[in-house]
């Protein structure tokens, strides 16, 4: 008990106490001031050197500097997530040893069984989560916007941050990965794969080939979806090597943050300018369509040939099956009727075409999940957990990567068109590619040329790190069992790194 009582003093001490020591507080009434401050208010202009222009707004606004500084934690402690599993099953362990040797037992209060838990275990779970990590870092930082700006300015900028995208993601993860969805999908994947003749190989090339090309008609996150949950089951489930395994999410997150550049409107990054650059779908299909999907299957291709003698493995392994253990509910066959499928289709395009309009997309939302009900011996359980933890990520992401302007922009300002992608490409492994195209829209100095380097490096950066594009989480939320104390940051990076250079060669030299 003394123990669980220190740990939560600490948990208060750094999310809440911490931010006031940090600036100091004050009993006297602040006046609420705007923060982040406009970036033309800075008067930087004259500064021709990037070093002397962040130092110049650092010591304009000393707050700019800390909420960085947290962001960068929250970005060490995606790199922990290893750590806290690891150390929560050393804990979880110790304590099913202890309720073993003291004849601890389940209570049951009217048929529901309660176990006992270990406090400092599910403590550790839960830092160990990945899609809480950006939620959980914006704590300190409401708290230190409010200790020097006071409560208006801190609710002011959580109130002005745009939370439709993590909202879309919510609802269209939920309906791309209902039953009738992922059957329509399968089939049509099914269909391709048999040119292969169905083998382990045939299944993952069409995969990470026609999925992430997928995702320039239903949106990035609904590819994703759709690419995730049938790769876990063609191939995931078939026990791959570690290496093989992380090669793979490596070239899905890069070839998805690529497909959706078919369209305008499919890929954040892309839409964040495509309005005020003028961006139509003839334009993107021609100017980064094509060297996408070149990319895709150069990279696709490469990665087959490195793995070739992983397939006829795959294709040996045969899933344990027990005739007494009745078939799993989510595992069964029974086709689907076409109107029900119809149906489906119709809500997932009306979610698209809705995507910028929350009232919209959640009231056919709610339509969906009235329909899920009524046809519910044709459905699956919905589960919105994933979807949901998923939407946190992505709602915290969005709040930090709102302060971030302050160097991003005088960073991508001040390169030339290679430096410039290249530059993208960096930034956008730590910071969502959405938020780095985004800001650089408000770079008024750019040509055509270094609009497109920009959001080429950009979507090309968007396979390196969980963060780096908005649809990753979702792939996350569902492959992350088939990995040893989940997805390794390190490792997600290594299997991403050839497949990045591939399509930023595209785009540069095509």
């Amino acid at each position: 008990m003394k123990r669980r009582g220190l740990l939560l003093l600490i948990l208060i001490v750094v999310f809440f106490i911490i931010p006031f020591i940090a600036l100091g507080s004050s009993s006297e009434l602040k006046e609420p001031l705007a923060f982040p401050k406009a970036l033309d208010s800075y008067a930087d202009s004259n500064f021709q050197e990037i070093g002397k222009i962040l130092m110049h707004r650092i010591h304009q606004e000393p707050l700019n500097l800390v909420v960085s500084l947290l962001f960068l934690g929250a970005i060490i402690h995606t790199f922990c997530v290893g750590f806290f599993r690891k150390m929560a099953e050393k804990f979880e362990k110790r304590h099913l040893a202890y309720i073993k040797k003291n004849g601890i037992t389940p209570k049951n209060y009217n048929g529901d069984v309660v176990m006992n838990v270990s406090f400092k275990a599910e403590i550790f779970y839960f830092f160990g989560e990945l899609e809480i990590i950006f939620g959980l870092w914006t704590i300190p930082v409401f708290w230190i916007i409010m200790t020097k700006y006071g409560w208006e300015s801190a609710r002011g900028y959580f109130d002005s941050v745009n939370f439709t995208e993590p909202m879309f993601v919510v609802i269209i993860m939920t309906i791309a990965a209902s039953r009738p969805v992922m059957q329509f999908a399968e089939t049509i994947l099914r269909n391709i794969a048999k040119i292969g003749k169905n083998t382990s190989a045939a299944w993952w090339f069409t995969i990470l080939t026609i999925g992430p090309i997928l995702g320039s008609f239903i949106t990035e996150p609904g590819a994703m979806t759709i690419s995730a949950l049938i790769l876990a089951k063609q191939f995931y489930e078939r026990k791959p090597s570690l290496k093989f395994a992380y090669a793979t999410i490596g070239l899905l997150f890069v070839n998805i943050s690529v497909g959706g550049t078919l369209t305008h409107f499919a890929a954040p990054p892309v839409l964040m300018v495509a309005s005020k650059w003028n961006w139509d779908m003839w334009f993107m299909a021609t100017n980064f369509g094509w060297k996408a999907v070149m990319g895709i299957l150069i990279a696709n291709g490469l990665y087959f040939l490195a793995f070739r003698s992983e397939f006829k493995k795959l294709d040996q392994f045969k899933p344990e099956v027990n005739k007494d253990v009745p078939i799993d509910w989510d595992q069964r066959e029974d086709k689907i009727p076409l109107p029900i499928i119809l149906i489906h289709i119709c809500l997932l395009v009306w979610t698209v075409f809705t995507s910028h309009d929350p009232a919209l997309f959640i009231f056919g939302f709610f339509i969906f999940l009235g329909f899920r009900r009524a046809t519910a011996h044709h459905q699956n359980d919905t589960n919105l957990k994933p979807a949901l933890l998923v939407g946190c990520f992505l709602a915290g992401l969005v709040i930090h990567g709102g302060l971030q302007g302050w160097w991003i922009g005088p960073i991508l300002g001040g390169l030339s068109e290679v430096p410039l992608m290249l530059g993208a490409t960096f930034l956008t492994a730590f910071n969502d590619n959405a938020a780095v195209t985004y800001l650089s829209s408000l770079v008024p100095t750019f040509s055509e040329s270094m609009k497109y380097a920009v959001v080429a490096g950009a979507v090309t950066g968007g396979g390196l790190t969980v963060i780096a594009n908005a649809p990753n989480p979702a792939g996350v939320s569902i492959l992350r069992n088939f990995f040893p104390y989940g997805i390794s940051a390190l490792n997600l990076a290594l299997g991403a790194f050839i497949p990045t250079v591939i399509m930023g060669l595209c785009f540069m030299l095509f």
